[in-house]
């Protein structure tokens, strides 16, 4: 769809219709939608504080996904989870009304901003996309932001800023942030996960690869130095590639660290020079890299150093990204944390294992079976670096157990773990063995927060 036509529905005379509008990404379109003059309706299976919202700002929403939901609409936007068999879009297309997907919908917007800086990668994209979000509100740019997780700073996933500058986190996943339009492409990493969609690791290489093509010829690529598939990544390319990472070698890298019980300080050296001095608020080796990511970003935008040392310090994380949860009857520090792949509970296992805890006590539940089943001995071995792991079921997500797989076969792997059935069951056990000077830590993408909940008083 070209910018003119869709630029013509941004009025009150059209309607654009959100076929699962209460989702994270789906629900930020639409608010941002309305914020630029369109009249919008909406359905979803379920009535939510987010869809409340959403009717506050002027959406009427309808709970149930039915032919009749379209009928006045002259644009359909649909999310990636809804297919072709939703009566919605059948209704769409008999009546011929355009349906785009979701990611289309958002990188035309992006193309109306002067600099769109979007965040990829295996992991890290939501913190590294709210560290941009700090730092670009510090150094009085106004952002733009979309990011997958509620972000306290700007009270949810969406902050409309002026027109200068767009940062988005881009997912791989079904190639969406290939509809993107990046002026600024940062890849923090690849690596192979959702083997459900794409072949292999080359598969995902090449996808990041054409990711990191979108940008124009005046555009940036910042690429991840130590991780060999995002510089395989960046291979080729005629454009800007700035890298970052530990050693002097990349463009960007830390000098002078101080680990402080898992937090770390650096100066941050760009060509090297010192540009700024950071002291992060959030824990992990892993986040001083995103850091030195948004580092790579800002120096070539021109964003001043102090500015990007006072953003980061002041970023101190984002939903379900090694959250505190609360403390129980004990006194007994509980965290939650969305990590859901290896590498991600690598980082965050030793993040914590460096904050003096006396025990790391770490209840996972796997998402979904295909990714449990391609990656299983990687979580095995993560999952040794807790002094107790705990198994919950895995989250099925948009799966059904066709590979036969349980969460059991991991805890049978891994010493002294144990599996339970049930949240009740994992509940009881942690209050039994958790004591004073342990940490719990909610581990995974579904639903196990709500054993930290109930767990703290």
């Amino acid at each position: 769809m070209s910018e003119i036509s869709l630029t013509s529905y941004l009025n009150c005379s059209h309607t654009i219709h959100l076929v699962g509008i209460g989702g994270v990404s789906m629900s930020a379109l639409a608010e941002l939608l309305m914020h630029l003059g369109a009249r919008v309706t909406g359905s979803d299976r379920a009535q939510t504080a987010v869809t409340d919202k959403l009717t506050g700002l002027g959406a009427v929403i309808t709970y149930a996904h039915l032919p009749e939901n379209v009928e006045g609409a002259s644009l359909v936007i649909r999310t990636a989870a809804v297919h072709d068999d939703n009566p919605e879009i059948q209704r769409a297309r008999e009546l011929d009304i355009p349906v785009i997907e979701r990611a289309e919908a958002w990188g035309w917007i992006m193309k109306n901003y002067e600099q769109a800086v979007c965040i990829a990668g295996t992991h890290g994209k939501t913190t590294t996309t709210s560290m941009m979000t700090l730092i670009g509100m510090e150094a009085g740019i106004d952002p733009t932001v979309m990011v997958g997780s509620d972000l306290p700073a700007i009270g949810g996933t969406l902050r409309i800023g002026a027109h200068d500058c767009f940062v988005a986190e881009s997912c791989e996943y079904t190639n969406s942030f290939l509809s993107f339009h990046p002026t600024v492409a940062v890849v923090l990493n690849v690596e192979a996960d959702h083997l459900d969609f794409f072949k292999d690791i080359d598969d995902i290489v090449h996808s990041f690869h054409k990711f990191c093509a979108l940008t124009p010829e005046n555009g940036l690529v910042v690429v991840n130095h130590d991780s060999a598939n995002a510089m395989r990544a960046a291979e080729g390319l005629d454009r800007t590639v700035r890298t970052f990472g530990e050693s002097a070698e990349a463009d960007v890298y830390p000098a002078n660290i101080q680990n402080n019980q898992g937090y770390y300080e650096f100066d941050a050296m760009v060509g090297g020079t010192c540009y700024s001095h950071i002291e992060l608020s959030v824990p992990g080796h892993h986040n001083m890299l995103n850091a030195l990511a948004c580092c790579a970003v800002c120096s070539w935008l021109g964003i001043d150093g102090k500015a990007v040392a006072a953003g980061l310090k002041a970023f101190t994380g984002s939903s379900r990204r090694f959250q505190l949860t609360g403390f129980t009857e004990k006194n007994i520090r509980v965290v939650d944390d969305y990590a859901h792949h290896p590498t991600e509970m690598r980082a965050t296992l030793s993040a914590a294992r460096e904050m003096g805890f006396k025990r790391v006590l770490c209840v996972f539940q796997p998402h979904t079976y295909t990714r449990t089943a391609a990656l299983f001995d990687d979580f095995v071995e993560a999952l040794k670096l807790c002094d107790k792991a705990i198994l919950a079921d895995i989250y099925a997500a948009r799966e059904q157990n066709t590979i036969g797989i349980s969460s059991k076969d991991l805890a049978d792997k891994i010493p002294d773990a144990e599996y339970y059935p049930s949240f009740d069951e994992i509940e009881e056990r942690l209050l039994e063995i958790a004591k004073p000077g342990d940490l719990i830590l909610t581990m995974g993408a579904g639903d196990v927060y709500k054993i930290g909940e109930y767990l703290v008083v």
